[in-house]
Parts: structure tokens; C-alpha cells; sequence
């Protein structure tokens, strides 16, 4: 295959896609900056604080499941009704919603998985076609890198060729439901009761750390801010059991390392926008210049 036929196809898929694509790396570049300020909150809020929460909000315990948001300040409960309950920390008195800043990282999570209307395989579809787009880029080989627009697109994609391939990959593994890891064992003897499962997260965690905890199947699983790594765990009887890691999640979530994995996901969204920005404005461009160039023959036999 010749290298003009390989930059066409480079060129068109990226146009084909270019529209999902734009929502999905912007919404990325705005998730990558979540784990950085959820990390920021630990210490703000005690074991006793949390169970006395649970007491007030959930006393017949029916909560199914507990999302904490120390950064927002809010606490939310499902399965105590029919719509999710959100419980301000500060005053333990129940909110009208989530603030707006959860409220921009839950739209963006909600933009980047499903885009709008569910439309998921269209995420997956735009995923698949950035990777393509990246192996045409690698099967034209390696370029003459110049202080130009051109020379910056080609150069952004070679030197973070890693990232850009990385982060479209762990997405599709979390798209088709790839770990890497087998499913978590079954826990022994009778569930344990939201509330004490909670108890048996902050024992050993602080409370502010706990991300959430939900149930699936029998079993309580807790999903815990572990020194920067988010941890699962498995609730059951017999304490607290780690499941094993899910580094397609980690990594493309930018959770296994604190700050420093956050910020490798916040370069890696910005060169995969400068690179559809770039390649959008290179083809623009192009295309006006062959507008140029038929108006002016015109003009001269005119």
C-alpha cells in the first residue's frame, strides 16, 4: 500500500469520526483531573462521622450502596428509595443534588462512555478508528520532523506514540469487559449488612479514602483510595479481601499512582486533542488552498 493511499485513509477516518472523537478526549482531559482533586480530601471526614450518617439517612437499612464525594462534600445513598438519596457532610442534612462540580464529572464520565442517547457502539466504533488512525500513521513511517504545523502533528504523535496508543486500547478493554484478572471469589456465609460492611472499610481505611461500595450478587464490593492506587475489595465475613487489580481500569482511569498517573492521563488527553486539532487544521487548509488554486486560473481566463 502506497504511503498517499495510507495519509487518504489517515485523513478520512479521522473526518469520519472527528465529531464523537472531540467529545471523547475533551471529556477525558476533564475526567483525568478527578482523581487529583478527590485526592486532595482525605482526613475530612471520620468513621463516626460516616456510620452516623448511615444511622440518620438509612435507619431500616435498606441502602444498597454508598458513593462518597468528600470533594463535593456529599454522600449518596441508593436503594433507600426509588431516586438515589445525596446527604451533605458538613450539615448531615439531605441535598437537592450533587455540586456542580460532581455534577461536570458525572456528565463528562457519562459523555465519554456513552456519548448521548447511549450510543456506546459509536464510542467504541470511534475508538477503534483512533487506533487505526494511529497504525496508519506508524505504517507511513517514520517522518522528517520540521518546525512547522505538519512537523508538530507528526512529532506529538511519535514522541507520545505510548500514550496515544495506550490510552484508546485500555478503553476499548473496558468497553468489551477485559481485566485481565479472574472474577472475584465467592464470599463465605451470609451477606453482610451495608452498614457493618462500611464499619469494616473504615476500620482499617480512612473513611474519607472509601470511593464507594455497592452490592453485586451476594457480595459487597468496596472501591477504596489506597495511597493514590483505587483498591477493590471484597466484603464478606471474613474481613476485607483484595481483588486483583484491573489495570485496564487503573490506567486509563489514571488511578494507580495519585497525582503523577492523573497528570500522565491530563498530557496524554491534551496531545490526543492537539493531534485531532492539528490534523482537522491541516486538512482545512489544504482544502482552501485547492480552493485558492481553482478560483485563480478561473480569474485569468475571465
Amino acid at each position: 500500500m502506497s504511503r498517499q493511499l495510507l495519509l487518504r485513509l489517515h485523513r478520512w477516518i479521522t473526518l469520519i469520526f472527528a465529531l464523537p472523537l472531540a467529545v471523547i478526549l475533551v471529556t477525558g482531559l476533564i475526567l483525568s483531573f478527578e482523581p487529583m482533586v478527590a485526592g486532595r480530601q482525605h482526613g475530612t471526614l471520620t468513621a463516626a462521622q460516616l456510620d452516623g450518617l448511615l444511622v440518620r439517612h438509612d435507619p431500616d437499612g435498606k441502602a444498597r450502596g454508598v458513593a462518597l464525594r468528600p470533594y463535593d462534600g456529599s454522600l449518596m445513598l441508593s436503594g433507600v428509595r426509588a431516586a438515589p438519596m445525596v446527604v451533605d457532610l458538613a450539615t448531615g442534612a439531605e441535598r437537592t443534588d450533587i455540586g456542580a462540580l460532581a455534577r461536570v464529572f458525572l456528565a463528562s464520565r457519562q459523555l465519554h462512555e456513552r456519548l448521548v442517547f447511549d450510543l456506546r457502539w459509536l464510542v467504541s466504533a470511534s475508538t477503534i478508528a483512533m487506533l487505526v488512525v494511529a497504525g496508519l500513521g506508524i505504517a507511513m513511517g517514520w517522518p522528517r520532523l520540521t518546525n512547522s504545523l505538519s512537523g508538530w502533528h507528526k512529532g506529538m504523535a511519535w514522541i507520545g506514540l505510548p500514550l496515544v496508543i495506550l490510552s484508546p486500547l485500555t478503553g476499548l478493554a473496558l468497553a468489551f469487559g477485559i481485566t485481565f484478572t479472574p472474577a472475584p471469589a465467592a464470599v463465605a456465609g451470609p451477606a453482610v449488612p451495608l452498614r457493618e460492611a462500611v464499619r469494616m472499610v473504615t476500620a482499617q481505611h480512612d473513611a474519607s479514602s472509601l470511593l464507594w461500595l455497592r452490592q453485586r450478587g451476594r457480595a459487597l464490593l468496596a472501591r477504596v483510595d489506597d495511597a493514590g492506587e483505587y483498591k477493590v475489595y471484597a466484603v464478606g465475613r471474613d474481613g476485607l479481601v483484595p481483588t486483583e487489580r484491573n489495570w485496564p481500569r487503573l490506567i486509563h482511569e489514571g488511578n494507580w499512582a495519585g497525582t503523577w498517573s492523573a497528570l500522565i492521563n491530563v498530557v496524554t488527553s491534551f496531545a490526543l486533542i492537539g493531534l485531532l486539532a492539528t490534523g482537522l487544521w491541516l486538512w482545512a487548509r489544504r482544502q482552501l488552498r485547492r480552493r485558492r488554486s481553482r478560483v485563480r486560473p478561473a480569474a485569468a481566463t475571465a
